[in-house]
């Protein structure tokens, strides 16, 4: 079997540098059919995500083939489709990147299994996290439920260098035969919104590198201060690219860390941000609940809605609660497919707090919107929003939309760059929103602003209230 084929089985690690596991592939000297798979997860993903993965691996099509290789498209359950490529190639390996959601690790582990019983090399490798969940414990021994202590034991930990890029792979003697992408319509859900969307994505490893290196070069200075200034762009975007392994985190540790002893104080809180990805990725292996279920049990029984038909959860969907902070980022997010971090908070706790509602709810809507979804950080990001999560916020901490526009869009330019009811010198986002969602609701940017569905006093007053009743 040394010289059979190496079926590698590409998912979010859309990239040739710094990748552990197509580098030993390529190393072997065998020849390595690059394959990626419409699989059983990948079929759930929502409207966004599923679109921005197509658009990544179609990218990734064409890398492969400047280096001589090829791409194999299939769409079916993982495990029956690799059980056939296996019998078509004679491929005497399979192996792939790890990665660390339940839903992942559940067909990962069903893969591994039934092929090592194959009598087939099933071999997984580091995926898209820096420190893998089971080597890092509290002095106890256990997992980390408080994310100040886990960047504590992780903020000096050394990592290997960055791999090159493989340059080759050596390819097969006669290729498999691979669906068209085109087939797929992977956009399908996306509808109308997705050339507004497409103006606004970065797409392929070239691009994520010439992002990073923009970001070291041009915020991370300034990026403690600048990365909650909702009308300018001092994040690092990178959330897009670390999402379809278009760039490792090691290689963004690696930057930021060079930034750091540069004297660019800002980089200590971006590798922070990085190690709240990995946090997330650490509780989703750890507790897996964490996705679909409050991972604090005692917040089971608290008396959140969910009823989707509900106005109030409409009209937060749709950026019309009358409350301009909150539509502003709603609709950044149909416009663009990203939002704002300071205003994925405001928005969560608006959801949770003032409508009272599940935030199941909001994950699911992100589930579908974000073009940067990760399921374990949204899983994390929303539980800490309504509290019910580890390290979260407590409930009774409850934005106020009106103060967070005063602090951190003081000018209102983030305001006018998306709600076009209001701002006569609105942006040309504003006018996209409204050519990007769906006809049937019927909006215009004629329409007259809305009133907030709920006065900020009384929804905190309300949320307030319940929690009391919890007896906390």
């Amino acid at each position: 079997m040394s010289n059979t084929p190496i079926l590698f089985w590409m998912r979010r690690d859309l990239r040739l540098s710094d990748h552990e596991g197509l580098s030993a592939a390529a190393e072997t000297g065998r020849p390595v059919i690059p394959v990626f798979i419409m699989d059983e997860v990948v079929e759930t993903h929502g409207a966004a995500p599923k679109w921005r993965l197509g658009l990544g691996v179609e990218h990734f099509a064409g890398v492969l083939q400047d280096i001589g290789s090829r791409l194999i498209l299939r769409r079916g359950p993982a495990l029956d489709v690799l059980r056939d490529l296996v019998s078509e190639t004679g491929a005497g390996a399979v192996w792939w990147s790890r990665a660390y959601d339940p839903a992942a690790v559940a067909r990962d582990k069903k893969v591994k299994g039934a092929l090592s019983d194959d009598g087939i090399d099933a071999q997984s490798f580091k995926g898209h996290v820096l420190f893998e969940p089971w080597t890092v414990e509290t002095k106890t021994g256990g997992y980390y439920k408080v994310y100040t202590p886990m960047w504590k034991n992780v903020r000096s930990r050394e990592l290997a260098k960055d791999l090159p890029a493989v340059k080759a792979l050596e390819a097969p003697d006669k290729w498999p035969s691979t669906d068209k992408m085109a087939d797929w319509n992977m956009g399908a859900d996306m509808q109308r919104g997705a050339d507004i969307v497409a103006k606004h994505i970065v797409v392929g490893e070239q691009a994520a590198q010439a992002r990073l290196a923009d970001f070291v070069d041009e915020n991370i200075a300034d990026y403690t201060a600048a990365r909650d200034n909702m009308a300018t762009r001092g994040t690092s975007m990178l959330s897009e690219n670390l999402t379809y392994g278009e760039i490792s985190p090691r290689q963004c540790r690696h930057a930021g860390w060079r930034a750091l002893h540069d004297g660019k104080s800002g980089a200590e809180v971006f590798l922070k941000e990085l190690v709240w990805r990995e946090f997330a990725y650490h509780l989703a292996y750890h507790t897996p609940r964490i996705v679909d279920k409050n991972w604090r049990e005692e917040w089971d029984d608290f008396p959140w809605k969910d009823d989707e038909r509900a106005a109030e959860i409409k009209a937060w969907k749709q950026g019309r609660t009358g409350v301009q902070l909150v539509d502003a980022a709603m609709r950044e997010m149909y416009v663009t497919g990203y939002m704002h971090n300071r205003g994925r908070m405001i928005v969560a706790s608006y959801l949770t707090k003032h409508l009272m509602t599940h935030w199941k709810v909001g994950q699911a809507w992100f589930d579908d919107c974000l073009i940067d979804w990760d399921p374990a950080s949204n899983a994390m990001g929303w539980q800490w929003s309504a509290g019910s999560g580890p390290d979260a916020t407590p409930f009774f901490r409850v934005f106020n939309p009106e103060t967070q526009a005063e602090k951190f869009d003081p000018n209102r330019t983030y305001r006018a760059r998306y709600l076009a009811e209001l701002f006569s010198d609105h942006g040309q986002e504003a006018r996209d929103y409204f050519d990007a969602i769906p006809a049937s609701w019927n909006m215009s940017p004629k329409d007259d602003y809305p009133k907030p569905v709920v006065g900020l006093s009384e929804g905190r007053q309300r949320a307030l209230d319940a929690y009391k009743a919890r007896g906390d």
